[in-house]
């Protein structure tokens, strides 16, 4: 890459005008005979392939590390206090700020082409080097990349959680300070994408936005040292229901998410940059679930609240025979680690108090699919309620479930109540999806040994949203769209093409709704689809082209739709609010790298 401009492509599918992919592409070109004898590690943009064969992780002693009893929320910075980089409209290049297209509807949230004090909560990040990370005391301290931001006393917070309000702005500044030089998997090159916020798409972390102090990606205007990420918390629908004193936020309640994360996004290294560590939560709340289960509101759900409000990350990983982290970039078909973190960390332990808990899951891949149970010491499951599916509640609880399954990038909720055990048990989330299904691999240790530090105030209501279904009539009108994910000469694909971010697939008038069908044809091979911007609604699931019921945990807004082999589905999707470019791709990482990703653009 030169300059951040993509060279032309000689190898590229006949029938593909993908020309966008750079360094996949030239890295195929140089390493075909790398790739024809073995597989191949792929470090950065800048080195060379180099033949590796996958090791098997070295053996861990469990639960030898705690998590925090509680989960934080980032701490604010003021972005105001140099007045030469306040955050405004347009990018501030002069200052330091990449070459990012001007903040949408901007005149609609703030008084001038600057920020003033006191709108908006101010948040920063620094994508950093850690060459001292531990994921297990059997393992030794080596390299993890992070975002890092300020806890409450002042130190470094890695992978920090957001927690944010509907009907607040948040503005958060991203500086890159990973390596230039950097040598291994992943490219010091970030685009940060909040999965799946309904914000413009200059902030919504576009793979071709990505941007460094020396390189900038192909839909970008200039390197810079960071950027600002502008995100309106709004609900969706702002311009079919405008803000006003009935609606004090803008836009349909109906449509609120919860539970979301922040990843990086960038064209081809989306799977190693993530793989490295790049990846937190952003909670966000509203009148309905405030996050507070002592809220006076009657509104309020009253769901567990801080602290007992947790978010799980569950990532596979593979380390090699010196327990350093392997990953190999190059293989189409990807590393599948034998080793789940949650939080980061191998086989950690999590203390809980005799009350309930709000347990936010997600499958932070890169590759995994997940099949979670929580068991007792005897391996028998244990019922909990499961609340919310991709971030959105659903519109009733889910009673007596045993096991929550994720596919890449999926979330769940659910409420464990540890009061209706014995105080000192032990109780343990495992992955039976593995080649010895049942027990299952043991993951995470929790251990009921905290005493109750006061009244358990939550409450898990009968009705939780209320959901916004698409009519008949709009069914009947909307136009089809199909979408075919598979595997083709060697690469993934949609619709035969390999991902081209210069150039849409699909232009939708803004407004406008329709009806997608994902299409996956190939047999044994399972992609979960994610659409960037909107969440749809599930109309029809098929298995061998035969329709099937859609599952009960399903039938709420999803943004990720997950399909095994030989398996379609008809979604209803939404358009509104904000134009300009998204995507839509495969979200196991290593998939979305080697193509099967499509950009589509909304038009005014």
């Amino acid at each position: 890459m030169k300059n951040g401009k993509h060279e032309p492509n000689q190898h590229t599918p006949p029938d593909s005008d993908s020309p966008s992919s750079e360094s996949r592409r030239s890295f195929f070109k140089a390493t075909s005979a790398a790739i024809l004898t073995a597989p191949a590690i792929l470090t950065s943009r800048k080195t060379k392939a180099q033949a590796v064969t996958p090791p098997t992780s070295p053996p861990t002693t469990p639960w030898l590390e705690d998590l925090p009893q509680a989960i934080e929320p980032l701490q604010q910075t003021d972005l105001l206090a140099d007045p030469e980089r306040t955050p405004q409209v347009a990018a501030n290049t002069i200052r330091g700020e990449c070459g990012r297209n001007d903040h949408q509807r901007w005149d609609e949230f703030f008084a001038s082409p600057q920020l003033q004090a006191n709108e908006a909560d101010l948040y920063e990040l620094r994508a950093k080097a850690n060459n001292n990370y531990i994921f297990h005391p059997d393992y030794g301290p080596q390299l993890a990349w992070n975002y890092v931001g300020i806890a409450g006393n002042g130190a470094p917070y890695f992978n920090p959680v957001f927690h944010a309000r509907y009907g607040q702005p948040v503005i958060v500044r991203l500086y890159n300070e990973l390596p230039s030089n950097h040598t291994g998997f992943g490219t010091p090159e970030i685009s940060m994408h909040l999965h799946n916020l309904h914000a413009p798409s200059e902030s919504d972390g576009f793979p071709g936005d990505y941007f460094s102090k020396f390189k900038v990606g192909p839909t970008m205007l200039s390197p810079g040292d960071f950027k600002d990420y502008f995100y309106p918390n709004i609900y969706a629908g702002f311009d079919e229901f405008p803000k006003g004193p009935d609606n004090p936020v803008g836009g349909d309640m109906r449509e609120a998410l919860g539970t979301l994360w922040y990843h990086d996004h960038t064209l081809d290294f989306t799977a190693a940059n993530a793989a490295r560590g790049m990846a937190g939560f952003y909670l966000l709340y509203d009148e309905l679930d405030s996050g507070d289960e002592n809220d006076p509101n009657p509104a309020a759900l009253r769901l567990p609240s801080h602290p007992y409000d947790y978010p799980l990350a569950f990532q596979d990983k593979l380390f090699d025979a010196n327990g350093a982290q392997f990953f190999d970039q190059l293989d189409p078909i990807g590393t599948s680690g034998d080793k789940i973190t949650v939080n980061g960390k191998i086989e950690p332990v999590l203390h809980v108090e005799p009350r309930k808990y709000r347990l936010r899951l997600l499958n932070a891949g890169p590759r995994q699919f997940y099949e979670f149970y929580l068991v007792n010491s005897a391996d028998v499951a244990q019922p909990f309620t499961y609340i919310a599916n991709d971030g959105n509640l659903l519109p009733a609880p889910l009673l007596n479930r045993t096991r929550v399954l994720l596919d890449v990038a999926e979330r769940g909720d659910i409420i464990v109540d540890f009061a209706k055990f014995a105080f000192g048990t032990d109780l343990y989330f495992v992955n039976r999806i593995t080649p010895t299904s049942d027990p299952g691999i043991r993951v995470l240790k929790i251990m009921i040994d905290i005493p109750l530090s006061g009244p358990d105030n939550s409450q898990v209501p009968a009705v939780l949203r209320p959901i916004r279904r698409p009519s008949a009539e709009e069914i009947a009108a909307a136009p089809v769209r199909r979408w075919d994910f598979v595997r083709r000469n060697g690469l993934w694909t949609v619709n035969n093409k390999l991902v081209n971010v210069n150039s849409a697939s699909a232009h939708i008038a803004k407004g406008n709704f329709e009806i997608w069908e994902l299409n996956n044809p190939s047999a044994g091979v399972r992609h979960p689809i994610h659409i960037h911007f909107e969440e749809g609604h599930i109309l029809q699931r098929f298995n061998s082209g035969i329709p099937v019921a859609v599952p009960v945990h399903e039938r709420g807004r999803k943004d990720v739709f997950s399909l095994g082999g030989n398996q379609s589905a008809r979604i209803f999707m939404r358009f509104r609010d904000f134009s300009g470019k998204y995507v839509m791709h495969c979200h196991n990482m290593i998939h979305e790298d080697h193509g099967m990703m499509v950009r589509w653009d909304i038009v005014d």
